[in-house]
């Protein structure tokens, strides 16, 4: 069987991390179709787009995405550069955003007396609605009576889909523990309604334990007793800014892989690092490839080729336990090239 794999480097760093992503998968014994699709920022002074008008019509045919980064603002403003993504996310039902944190030995911690091990929690992030809708408008723009509006919009189905998504992946754990993040004492619609779809679906889970958290306490605990979390589960914007905590405390961005997923796979899924397109370190071969590596091992599980994703998984740990070769951010002095190289070699050895 053969896969058929878009891939999107997008800006800055994107590009560079792909290729070794590309290279990681390229290394598997499983038969990968890849198209190249080389849409980024820089059009944006030609077309007033990033992508063209038909991406989604022309991405829709893949298996998976594998998605670099996008943003460079010195070529197009921000929210215009990240639309693709949103987009993607939306209109391909992207709805489950999966983003583990796993503390991997030979990785400093910046946290006290936290070991490798340790640190070990996946963040299931509603993908679609919440926070981040197209809701809303400015008004009076350019008066005095300036005013700008953006919606949250929660659904009962897309709040109960993400919810069991969460469960269902708190079941197949060890420890079998659900955090959902709140902030019900102040959002008193929209998450008094998180609150009571959740007690609604836990009802079918007596096996999972369920502990409501706000989301200020959250951040807070990320921090301080990482070790409490197993499966947490959070709205679009709540699970967007918990993860970048998470990341940090596991290693730095450059550690933090992504999965964007329509589970019904009438959709592709997409596939990326976490971090941003650092456009600062762009093209000069500092980027840490292991958030994207990492990426194509859930992508390697969202294929069902789960014995390689594991072995990619096998590859990154033992290059991040040997620890000869790395890129700045880990204090050393290799290049991205050189990290995807290591990894490869672990992999095929």
């Amino acid at each position: 069987m053969s896969y058929k794999i878009a891939l999107y480097p997008g800006d800055g760093v994107g590009p560079e991390v792909v290729t070794e992503a590309h290279k990681v998968l390229e290394a598997l014994p499983v038969a990968f179709d890849f198209t190249l699709f080389d849409w980024n920022s820089g059009l944006y002074a030609s077309t007033g787009r990033c992508a063209p008008e038909d991406y989604l019509d022309r991405l829709m045919p893949f298996d998976a995405i594998l998605l670099g980064a996008l943003g460079d603002a010195a070529k197009a403003p921000d929210h215009i550069a990240v639309e693709p993504l949103l987009a993607m996310r939306k209109g391909f039902d992207q709805y489950v955003n999966i983003r583990p944190a796993v503390l991997y030995e030979g990785v400093d911690c910046p946290l006290k007396n936290v070991k490798a091990g340790e640190i070990d929690m996946v963040v299931i992030r509603e993908n679609t609605e919440g926070e981040y809708t197209s809701l809303g408008g400015r008004h009076y723009v350019g008066t005095p009576n300036e005013a700008a509006m953006q919606v949250n919009y929660f659904t009962r189905m897309g709040t109960e889909r993400i919810m069991r998504y969460a469960f269902e992946t708190a079941r197949k754990r060890e420890r079998r523990h659900l955090t959902s993040i709140t902030k019900s004492n102040a959002l008193k619609y929209s998450m008094v309604f998180w609150d009571a779809v959740l007690a609604d679906v836990a009802v079918d889970y007596p096996d999972v334990t369920v502990s409501p958290m706000l989301v200020d306490a959250a951040a807070m605990n990320f921090v301080r007793s990482p070790r409490m979390f197993d499966v947490v589960v959070g709205s679009n914007l709540f699970g967007d800014i918990l993860t970048d905590i998470a990341a940090v405390i596991v290693g730095g961005m450059g550690f933090a892989g992504s999965a964007n997923i329509n589970p019904t796979r009438k959709f592709p899924s997409m596939f990326e690092p976490v971090h941003g397109s650092a456009p600062d370190i762009a093209g000069r071969g500092k980027a840490n490839p292991i958030a994207a590596v990492l990426s194509t091992a859930m992508m390697c599980d969202f294929l069902g080729e789960l014995d390689c994703a594991e072995r990619v998984r096998a590859a990154v740990r033992m290059h991040l336990t040997e620890g000869k070769v790395r890129t700045p951010d880990r204090g050393g002095s290799d290049s991205t090239s050189a990290v995807g190289d290591d990894i490869v070699k672990k992999l095929q050895g």
